[in-house]
């Protein structure tokens, strides 16, 4: 139980990494609050996790309102009584080549990847200062925070701003007893990695078991995606990090495709 009675504040955990990180930390004591543009996606997660003896609520929050996201968090802390993790999870992908990429779509990919980190963080930091027992902030970053793909500009650049965000929260936190660190794996198969099969298959002109091959595991060592359960434990070994050891640290989990 190494979260026991924990308040963790998950963004985008109705479905694929998001609900995995929310699952693992129930079943380490923690108090999971499923936050997702879906309301009723959360509701149902979060029903599924008090099904389990969990304790859990769903809130909707569309994590560029900063109206929103003050709301979902002042919801989520009155319900449990503080937060002292947030997972910073909520993303989604459009794949163009830069000179077909849409402004408005750009400013999409960043508006949900890199403000809604900075939004979600600002609510919940306040709580983790006032509350005076720390905290830990995880952002759920990619191999796209260290590397670069082709088709995913606006994708890669959020990425990356998620280590520099993250480096920042981590100095300015430490005095607070708060973490920081970044989350990077490479392709999990969740609903987002198979959306964007057919589409780069389309756009590279190869078939789709190509782009899963040659794309998207060719670096790996072992042709296996990562699993949402990799990730997850990764997330619980940051959130239940003891010290300031590995604060403003990021982690690469992507079966060796990116190597440190």
């Amino acid at each position: 139980m190494q979260l026991k009675d924990k308040v963790a504040f998950i963004t985008g955990s109705a479905s694929g990494i998001g609900k995995e990180i929310a699952i693992v930390f129930a079943q380490e004591g923690a108090k999971i609050v499923i936050a997702d543009l879906n309301k009723a996606a959360a509701d149902a997660t979060a029903a599924e996790l008090k099904a389990t003896g969990a304790e859990a609520i769903g809130v909707g929050v569309d994590v560029t309102s900063e109206d929103q996201v003050n709301a979902a968090v002042e919801e989520a802390a009155a319900a449990f009584g503080g937060i002292d993790i947030l997972i910073s999870n909520a993303g989604i992908q459009i794949v163009h080549p830069v000179d077909e990429f849409s402004f408005a779509d750009w400013k999409k990919m960043l508006a949900i990847h890199l403000d809604g980190a900075f939004l979600t963080t600002r609510a919940c930091l306040k709580h983790m200062y006032a509350q005076g027992r720390g905290g830990s902030v995880i952002y759920m970053g990619s191999v796209h925070s260290k590397e670069a793909s082709m088709l995913k500009a606006p994708y890669v650049t959020a990425k990356h701003g998620l280590i520099g965000l993250c480096k920042t929260v981590a100095k300015e936190g430490a005095k607070h007893g708060v973490r920081a660190n970044v989350i990077c794996p490479g392709f999990v198969r969740t609903p987002l990695v198979e959306k964007q099969i057919p589409e780069q298959a389309k756009t590279l002109g190869i078939t789709e078991e190509e782009v899963v091959k040659n794309v998207m595991l060719k670096e790996t060592v072992d042709g296996e995606f990562t699993t949402t359960d990799d990730v997850a434990r990764v997330a619980l070994l940051f959130a239940g990090f003891p010290t300031n050891a590995l604060t403003g640290q990021s982690l690469v989990v992507s079966h060796g495709w990116f190597m440190q």
